[in-house]
């Protein structure tokens, strides 16, 4: 599926169901929110996009915890599950995403080498109130711009299946 027909799958589900989506994005610096926005009538079921590239914003603007991060990284999976989790609580939002990653060409380790990028995505469980939330590590491979863009197309192509 292209990066539109997921856009165009994302915007008739939302407002279909009335639902809202925001993002929080560090390696890709905006990118995930500039693709919706793209999109004639985006601001009916796109609420707002958070861009905490430094650790010090994330903490501020998304409230996660300083020693998360110390202890798992920005980038890793727990640190992307509290951005995802800060935006709904930061915004009007039903669902969000949260990306943070390396996109090189430096940064890297043997843990965690260039194009490691961490993804959740947070919603509202209907049935009790809850947040539930979904996270994993992709391993992208390219420059800098492509694992950028990789990133935010797998984002949105993830997001897309939860809402369906």
């Amino acid at each position: 599926m292209s990066i539109e027909q997921t856009l165009n799958q994302l915007a008739t589900i939302c407002l279909a169901q009335h639902k809202k989506i925001a993002t929080a994005e560090s390696c890709t610096g905006g990118m995930v929110a500039q693709l919706i926005t793209d999109c004639a009538g985006s601001s009916q079921w796109f609420d707002r996009g958070f861009v905490t590239y430094s650790n010090l914003s994330k903490e501020q603007m998304l409230k996660v915890d300083k020693a998360l991060i110390e202890q798992w990284g920005a980038v890793s999976e727990q640190v992307a599950e509290a951005m995802a989790q800060g935006v709904l609580y930061h915004s009007s939002a039903d669902y969000s995403l949260a990306i943070t990653g390396i996109a090189g060409p430096g940064g890297g380790t043997d843990s965690k080498p260039v194009g490691t990028v961490c993804f959740a995505w947070a919603y509202y469980d209907s049935a009790n109130k809850n947040i539930k939330c979904l996270s994993e590590t992709q391993f992208f491979t390219g420059n800098r711009q492509f694992v950028r863009i990789q990133s935010a197309y797998y984002s949105l192509k993830i997001l897309s299946k939860i809402i369906t």
